[in-house]
């Protein structure tokens, strides 16, 4: 019955409203603040900055590592993802602890993961930057 009291114009919206692309819950338009309804379409955190993406690749690295990051570095890792936007790096080595991250900047995503023992001689390649964190 709910189902035929809500309004449901196209494809896309019945799409989105029932089957959301993210983990996240969407928020009910007609309850939620317009601020709460911007932040989930644009994929903003909770500071208003927007949320780290990791590839395909990179989770898979992650998961054969065993390599777990804790809320603090994963906010110190956007914090190396901000930096590096803001000196204007495309391709960033972002360096948090032990774990090193190619992270392209313009599209918020990490590529890889690695810890820093696994690099053969500590060489990075196709970077325009580093940050250490």
């Amino acid at each position: 019955m709910e189902l035929m009291q809500q309004r449901i114009l196209s494809l896309e919206q019945a799409r989105d409203t029932y089957f959301p692309k993210t983990g996240k819950p969407q928020p009910d338009s007609a309850a939620a603040p317009f601020g709460e309804i911007l932040k989930y379409k644009t994929g903003l955190a909770e500071n208003g900055t927007e949320e780290l993406k990791f590839s395909k690749h990179a989770s898979g690295r992650l998961q054969e590592r065993n390599i777990e990051l804790s809320t603090e570095q994963l906010e110190r890792l956007q914090e190396g993802r901000a930096k590096a936007e803001a000196k204007g790096i495309n391709e960033s080595l972002v360096i948090v602890d032990r774990l090193a991250f190619i992270v392209n900047v313009p599209n918020n995503t990490v590529i890889t993961a690695m810890e820093q023992s696994e690099t053969e001689e500590n060489i990075f390649t196709n970077i325009d930057g580093a940050v250490i964190i």
